[in-house]
């Protein structure tokens, strides 16, 4: 992409574009509504012209995203489709073709395709670079074969990022390949994974004979893993920066709770205020943080917050089931709703049920990068550490031993 136009024409056009919007958009009709944004260049304001953007500079979409919100347009696209939007968009608007921009952006940004991400393997979770699911190239088509796990919404998804291994026999970060997979396609199967929840939030994906059109491939054969850098990076940005105002999410729960529950001791109070100043300070910097990355492929400052908030949810929502006593120990979720499927529409911020809230949050070191994981990055990149010793880093893919 092109460098960002910036100054005050750019503001200018943009206010220009918004005036149009929400003279011309029926809040009533959400998906025509996105539509319209997209097409005035109002859906990534960084992206390309006729890509849903203006080529201007990414901090626009703030005062776009701001005037929407005030005006009480619909806005839940982002988190309907959160995967899409936060990790694939950026993905295939730096490193996709033009035909992939103009076929997937668009009905991305209005949900009507809703995107998973297949990343993790079972026997490679925090090592992406050695997974297994093989894509083997047959003349102008790629067959791909093996399994993936943790996969949030494949059940509802239509498309699905994939990163799989093309050549097995150089070094294990060089022999990747990214593709977009249909997820309705032959040889595509979404099994559910029931969580202590109750609920079925992940799933496995199995995919046997699955074929790919070379059109399907993102980047060249054997550059999968600087493409799905990409994407890993936007992760960690969209967890780092959850789109919150002031006491809401897990903090505002707490204080929520604390307040119908009537508390008014005094140690238990200095408990509450410190959480709730640190979840506030985490929610500013984590904003001035997605500033400072507004463009192009965020740096390694997104695994800071995402390990700040795994670890502040936990602490979070465990004080917040403590203050419910005895009925902290009460969950009905497993028998009320068995394995329920979550929705698109689900968000892991509006947890109406502390008890919940306290189960799904040990997900939160886990996922987008477990804790372990975006300490080394932080360590290693931002710090500039001396990284582990890799003994596998110039060896062939097939030498290496697996479990």
């Amino acid at each position: 992409m092109t460098a960002p136009a910036v100054g005050t024409e750019a503001r200018q056009l943009v206010d220009e574009r918004v005036a149009q919007l929400l003279e011309r958009g029926d809040f009533a009709h959400p998906r025509e509504f996105w539509g319209l944004q997209y097409d005035l260049g109002l859906a990534f304001v960084q992206f390309p012209l006729g890509s849903g953007g203006l080529g201007v500079d990414a901090e626009l979409q703030r005062v776009v995203d701001s005037r929407l919100r005030e005006a009480g347009a619909p806005m839940e696209n982002r988190r309907i489709n959160g995967i899409g939007l936060g990790f694939a968009a950026p993905t295939i608007a730096v490193h996709g073709t033009d035909a992939q921009r103009s076929r997937y952006l668009r009905p991305m940004f209005t949900t009507e395709e809703l995107w998973c991400q297949l990343f993790s393997e079972p026997g490679a979770g925090s090592d992406l670079a050695g997974l297994a699911t093989r894509a083997v190239q047959e003349g102008d088509t790629w067959v791909v074969n093996g399994q993936k796990v943790w996969t949030s919404l494949a059940h509802h998804a239509q498309l699905a990022m994939l990163v799989a291994r093309t050549d097995p026999d150089v070094p294990k970060h060089r022999g990747l390949t990214y593709f977009i997979v249909d997820m309705t396609a032959p040889g595509v199967e979404v099994r559910p994974l029931r969580q202590m929840t109750g609920e079925a939030e992940f799933n496995e994906v199995y995919l046997t004979d699955v074929h790919l059109s070379d059109e399907a491939r993102v980047g060249e054969p054997g550059s999968g893993w600087r493409v799905a850098m990409t994407t890993l990076a936007n992760e960690r940005q969209t967890w780092s920066v959850p789109d919150l105002p002031r006491e809401g999410g897990p903090i505002g729960q707490a204080v929520k709770v604390w307040r119908e529950a009537g508390w008014d001791d005094p140690v238990r109070r200095d408990e509450l205020l410190q959480l709730w100043v640190r979840a506030e300070v985490y929610r500013l910097n984590s904003i001035r943080g997605a500033q400072g990355a507004a463009d192009g492929t965020p740096g390694p400052e997104g695994s800071i917050g995402k390990m700040v908030s795994a670890e502040l949810y936990k602490e979070i929502t465990s004080f917040t089931v403590e203050l419910l006593g005895a009925d902290g120990l009460l969950y009905s979720g497993y028998d009320e709703a068995p394995a329920r499927r979550l929705s698109a529409d689900d968000s892991p911020w509006a947890n109406p049920d502390a008890q919940r809230a306290f189960l799904r949050s040990r997900a939160n070191s886990i996922e987008a990068g477990s804790t372990e994981i975006n300490k080394n990055i932080v360590a290693e990149r931002v710090l500039g550490l001396p990284g582990d010793i890799k003994v596998d880093r110039d060896r062939p893919w097939r030498e290496l031993k697996r479990s």
